[in-house]
């Protein structure tokens, strides 16, 4: 049962490479290009470079800046979390499920004992669940060194590592270095799953979607609009020079390594071109019949239309509002009107912190565990967010000092609001008892026996 166990974990881990290959390439912006008919490709040969619309990744991260973890309540983990360098960690994680629809956590303790946490990609892990709790009941990492393939599988009562003696080894090959027991009693895991539906029907999916597929097709469809404005903006925008009555002049056809080609007869190959290079601002011709013009460029309006029609669809799916994706006006807008501008990605970020807020407690429980012993279920933590909404540091420190000065917020929880960490408020706090203290000329010393 065990083997099959791995097996089935380690398979998991490859299943959605293919996938996980395409919307990485979208979240760099290196996809190839899409909707562009064989021909065109023909006729553009190797003049045409790579032009794409990264869209993607701004989805990715509008959301992820507005995610940002500022303390607990219930359990001081505070500074474990800092030691662990999750402040700057957490965003990583974040962006990695809003792309790949999943991220993981692993909690265990170091050499020393304490509680160490590494945030670690879906490229590299994989999980099984309880059908009828939907909770990890064994999950696996793997790895690839400069001469072994190394692999850890996470299970509620021990945690075995395996190793193969290759490079890229998948499911066959490994052996068993050691078992480790797990006094937690709990897969010492936790997954930041994307996902707005409780089962994902789709076949080989198992959790998780990007916040990307729904863009996919429409940024395809926007960069090929961009790559035809490019090829007209070449072919037609640009003014082209006509003539008439001018022989053309024969030369030699060249092939790739630059020597002439030649007939059946082995006499080179002729053919004609125009007399006058394009790069020459002045035609001159002998001919007194010879005349000489310039067609009128095309206009590239019709393709400015379709890019505005393109991002407001993907304004539409992703909640980007019109200023993240440049669409301006000659009047800046007002902070009022950028704030209801955002509302709608706002609330978009405001769902993932319910979402991944939930994972971080678990983090947080086993942290406890971990550190103090104990059950992690029976540890009560809190994740506390900053606020998603675009606010000016002088627009919120105005609304929270009203609501402080009106009794409705202690002074502690308005410092929460104003994004201060809990160390912070401890030292904010003796800084003005001190300043209290000596404002009132007391002397400490005297104070001393």
């Amino acid at each position: 049962m065990t083997d099959a166990l791995h097996t089935t974990l380690l398979q998991r881990i490859d299943e959605p490479a293919g996938r996980y290959a395409d919307l990485d390439r979208y979240y760099r912006g290196e996809q190839p290009l899409s909707f562009l008919a064989p021909e065109a490709r023909k006729a553009l040969g190797d003049r045409f470079g790579r032009i794409a619309s990264n869209l993607c990744r701004l989805s990715v991260t509008s959301i992820a800046e507005r995610l940002r973890v500022t303390g607990f309540t219930g359990a001081e983990v505070w500074a474990d979390w800092i030691r662990n360098d999750l402040d700057q960690l957490a965003p990583v994680a974040h962006r990695d499920s809003l792309l790949l629809g999943s991220s993981y956590v692993v909690v265990w303790a170091d050499q020393t004992g304490r509680p160490q946490v590494s945030v670690e990609s879906a490229h590299q892990m994989s999980a099984v669940c309880d059908p009828g709790t939907r909770q990890i009941v064994a999950a696996c990492k793997r790895w690839t060194t400069d001469t072994t393939t190394e692999a850890t599988i996470f299970e509620a009562d021990k945690i075995t590592r395996l190793r193969a003696n290759n490079t890229g080894a998948t499911t066959a090959g490994f052996s068993t270095l050691e078992v480790l027991d797990n006094p937690l009693g709990v897969v010492p895991v936790v997954r930041l799953a994307n996902t707005d539906r409780i089962v994902d029907p789709r076949p080989g999916v198992h959790v998780g979607v990007s916040e990307i597929d729904d863009m996919i097709p429409l940024v395809d469809g926007l960069n090929k609009t961009l790559a035809d404005m490019m090829v007209a903006s070449e072919y037609t925008a640009r003014p082209r020079r006509w003539a008439t009555g001018v022989e053309l002049v024969e030369e030699p056809k060249l092939d790739n390594d630059g020597e002439p080609v030649l007939d059946e007869d082995g006499e080179p190959v002729l053919e004609e071109v125009n007399p006058f290079p394009e790069g020459h601002r002045m035609m001159i011709d002998e001919n007194d019949s010879a005349k000489f013009g310039q067609l009128e460029a095309s206009s590239l309006a019709g393709y400015q239309t379709a890019v505005q029609v393109l991002l407001e669809q993907i304004m539409a799916v992703s909640a980007l509002p019109a200023h993240y994706v440049g669409i301006t006006s000659a009047n800046p807008a007002s902070a009022d009107a950028m704030r209801a501008a955002e509302a709608a990605l706002t609330a978009r970020a405001e769902s993932k912190q319910a979402m991944f807020g939930r994972a971080w407690e678990q983090v947080a429980r086993l942290i406890v565990a971990v550190r103090d012993g104990g059950d992690p279920h029976d540890v009560e933590a809190t994740v506390q967010w900053a606020d998603p909404s675009t606010r000016s540091i002088a627009q919120e420190a105005d609304a929270v000092v009203k609501l402080h000065q009106a009794g409705l917020l202690p002074a502690d929880y308005a410092l929460k609001r104003l994004g201060y960490s809990e160390p912070e408020i401890i030292e904010i706090r003796a800084a003005r008892r001190i300043e209290a203290l000596d404002n009132a000329g007391t002397d400490l010393t005297a104070l001393v026996p």
